[in-house]
């Protein structure tokens, strides 16, 4: 399959601890970018969409912001704004703050670092102390989209547009057919930080609009990486074997597939594309099996063909991956991560782009972004329908086949120069409750509670005025992380942003410690990990909070459960409070007493190991 993917790897890589770039020359690229960055603005919505309206509190404090670039009137609640980290030097146009060029892009995590994509590379963030971030070092690498993901001694970045070079070089490339563009994903050694190295760069047919890092349980000697192109097909006369059009008229199409990548741990020079697995196929084998594109009659979106993936988020702990595949939501089985296997698809007349997918912890419900528009259309605005651009939520049933629960939209509008609309985003992992934190470009960041599927309400958010007050311009936050106790969000155009949880009427003091309290080695948002909380205070706690905020739970009980949390319960006394809660379960699921079972049961789970802990 070598002549569908090419590998090429020298270690020729510009680094310092900050690189400024000279735009002497630079005007020469400037304008290389994929005509596909174009076609993604989705079509214009019809006069008079059949869909609800936006309904909004006309007091919300992100009514009216003020704009500015450094300056912008900013709202906040349920949250603290601990750090802004700017733009570094070399990673934006001081003559142009909004030059395109270099936009801040996606984030991975792991250990005390932050590592922040970028069209034009990739920065490293040490954030040791959230509080007070400081740059590391930045690695020069122009290609567009620059999406980055981190495992072990490896940096993946995708890269799309045409100006990108096989040497990471700044000069471009002039030749429409040239043996020096690398359009695919780059594969970086990390094992000494202060110099990174490219080890390989696997090309691919329509570029990397983004990727996905993809772990098989048992298998500790390869990673892979789904490739998600996005752009035009290149020609055959640059990579062999690229051509393009209908499968009826090319049954070997670029289109209609992604792209598997192996990555052999102990050599990733040796990175090839194994697989091109045709995840659209129907049953009778038409490889263009799923949405054809258009709208789904009067008043609805017009969908995007089916012919891509936008996003992949994989779930090795089930052996799910959510696939937002412009037309169509799909479910792969990745219990054989080489060879993913579609097992359900979703349709929905109010998404106009499948963006994005995001899991819940317990793997039964998936969240779904729609981005209409493109991210650079204001789609958040007071006329526009609260169920496009949104997110759709999803329960998954046993046999793997989703039901729509409801949608969530942004519950404030924003004004007609500011790009919003759903994007990336990931859980915060309160124990008891699916809360995901996520980024609407200029509508800043919110949190939504989706633990009722069928009612997702906002119980924080983030936002600044919009970059221009008389001109709409591409900005906001690409991302929004939680990684090991603080929230971190990626601006396009101004940097990073570090917040903490505070509490509120949502969010209690003991949710928001246990949630800190879950540390991981790494984060990706694309290979979403399964979170287990060790048994504490904090997390019995957290548990009781949340059937007292409901009133679901008896006063009397409330009051036992309180006593022996606040003092040093013996390992006797926890067991015995959980033989007592496991009572109230039993009555709970006879119908002889009101009450939270599956808290509770929890909740006495948690006492019992914090007994165990003690013998």
């Amino acid at each position: 399959m070598k002549d569908f993917g090419q590998v090429w790897g020298r270690g020729l890589m510009v680094v310092a601890t900050l690189v400024f770039i000279a735009f002497t020359g630079m005007e020469a690229v400037a304008q290389q970018t994929d005509a596909s960055q174009t076609a993604l603005v989705m079509p214009q919505e019809p006069a008079k969409p059949n869909a609800p309206g936006l309904d909004w509190d006309p007091n919300d404090p992100r009514i009216g912001l003020g704009a500015g670039w450094e300056d912008a009137e900013t709202a906040i609640k349920g949250l603290e704004h601990l750090a802004a980290i700017p733009r570094a030097e070399g990673f934006f146009n001081p003559e142009m703050p909004t030059d395109r060029r270099f936009n801040n892009t996606d984030l991975a995590f792991q250990g005390n670092r932050l590592i922040q994509g970028n069209y034009n590379g990739f920065q490293v963030i040490d954030i040791t102390n959230p509080t007070d971030p400081v740059y590391e070092l930045s690695v020069v690498c122009p290609g567009g989209q620059g999406d980055v993901s981190v495992y072990g001694d490896l940096i993946v970045m995708s890269a799309q547009e045409t100006r990108g070079r096989l040497d990471c070089g700044i000069e471009g490339v002039a030749d429409s057919i040239s043996a020096e563009r690398m359009r695919g994903v780059r594969i970086f050694d990390i094992s000494d930080m202060s110099n990174p190295t490219q080890v390989a760069a696997v090309q691919s047919c329509r570029g990397s609009h983004t990727h996905t890092i993809v772990t098989e349980p048992g298998d500790t000697e390869n990673i892979y990486v789904y490739i998600q192109g996005t752009s035009g097909v290149r020609p055959g006369g640059e990579l062999p074997g690229c051509s393009t059009g209908s499968p009826d008229d090319n049954p070997n199409t670029a289109l209609f597939r992604i792209e598997v990548v192996k990555v052999p741990l102990a050599n990733p020079a040796a990175a090839e594309i194994v697989n091109m697995p045709r995840i659209f196929a129907n049953e009778e084998g038409d490889i263009d099996g799923l949405w054809q594109g258009g709208d789904h009659g009067a008043g609805t979106q017009s969908t995007r063909i089916t012919n891509r993936c936008h996003d992949i988020t994989a779930y090795p702990g089930i052996g799910l991956a959510g696939g937002a595949c412009s037309g169509n939501g799909i479910l792969l089985d990745i219990s054989d991560a080489e060879n993913p296997r579609r097992i359900s698809e979703r349709l929905d007349p109010n998404f106009a782009y499948w963006h994005s997918a995001t899991f819940n912890n317990d793997g039964d419900v998936v969240v779904f972004t729609d981005e209409w528009g493109g991210g650079r259309a204001p789609r958040c605005r007071s006329t526009d329908p609260a169920t496009w651009g949104a997110n759709a939520i999803f329960r998954i049933g046993e046999d793997g086949n989703m039901e729509l629960a409801s949608y969530f939209k942004l519950p404030v509008p924003q004004s007609e120069t500011e790009n919003c609309v759903a994007h990336n985003g990931s859980l915060i992992p309160v124990p008891g409750r699916d809360i995901m934190a996520q980024a609407w470009y200029q509508g800043g960041l919110s949190l939504m509670d989706f633990t009722d599927p069928e009612n997702p309400f906002e119980i924080a958010f983030f936002d600044r005025g919009p970059m221009s007050a008389d001109k709409l311009l591409t900005g906001g936050y690409w991302s929004t992380y939680w990684f090991n106790g603080r929230l971190y969000g990626a601006e396009i155009m101004r940097g990073v942003d570090v917040f903490r949880l505070t509490p509120s009427e949502y969010l209690s003091e003991a949710e928001i410690r246990a949630a800190e309290a879950v540390m991981m080695d790494e984060f990706n948002a694309q290979l979403q990990p399964k979170v287990e909380w060790e048994p504490s205070v904090d997390v019995a706690q957290a548990y009781l909070d949340q059937m007292v905020r409901a009133n679901r739970i008896l006063d009397s009980r409330v009051e036992e459960v309180e006593q022996v949390l606040g003092g040093n319960a013996t390992a006797e006394e926890l067991n015995e409070l959980a033989v007592s809660l496991e009572a109230d379960v039993a009555l709970i699921e006879d119908r002889q007493l009101g009450g939270d079972a599956e808290r509770m049961s929890k909740l006495a789970d948690v006492l019992r190991g914090m007994a165990a802990a003690q013998e």
